[in-house]
């Protein structure tokens, strides 16, 4: 079967359901992408607690987006929410610099998961409509994300806030997910 033939059939399948987690340090934005993504109001976004999901439509598939808090204390919790997953998004605050360490090492230990062990993962360079972030390219060089074998990855500057690189990461899931799903 040709790559033409597979594609024609998922969108034959408008409602191909993908799940999605979206994970990240508090405050990296999650919430906010999550929001705008949905396209719903961003103007008043409280730290999560506990967790988001929402369903959004996108390229004929049914994203199910599963936003779970980043606070130190939550994130022990994440685990219970790898089942299944066909992506991961990973969300940093490309301006938070003093926190790059930390959820580099979150990054990390997400990617030595077995439940997550090759799941295509986007990183969102978030918050790059702030003059002190960090460039994706330098994110992805400190993050040593070149090193990432075992699965595919993609790093995205974007701005929650403003929209802008969301729809591009977006696509980008898309068309990966079409890719692990045949």
């Amino acid at each position: 079967q040709g790559l033409l033939s597979i594609l024609r059939k998922l969108k034959s399948a408008p409602d191909q359901e993908v799940r999605i987690l979206l994970l990240g340090l508090d405050n990296a934005g999650k919430t906010t992408l999550l929001k705008q993504l949905a396209s719903e109001d961003i103007s008043h976004i409280t730290p999560t607690q506990g967790f988001n999901i929402k369903s959004v439509q996108s390229q004929g598939f049914k994203l199910n987006v599963w936003d779970i808090g980043g606070q130190r204390k939550i994130r022990p919790y994440w685990r219970n929410y790898f089942e299944n997953t066909d992506v991961l998004i990973y969300v940093i605050d490309s301006a938070d610099r003093k926190r790059f360490e930390e959820t580099g090492q979150e990054l990390a230990e997400l990617l030595d998961e077995e439940k997550l062990s090759g799941v295509p993962v986007l990183i969102f360079a978030n918050k790059q409509d702030l003059l002190t972030a960090a460039p994706a390219s330098e994110i992805a060089e400190g993050l040593n994300l070149h090193t990432i074998r075992d699965r595919i990855w993609q790093i995205q500057s974007c701005s929650a806030l403003t929209g802008e690189g969301v729809q591009d990461g977006m696509n980008w899931v898309c068309k990966n997910v079409t890719a692990k799903k045949k």
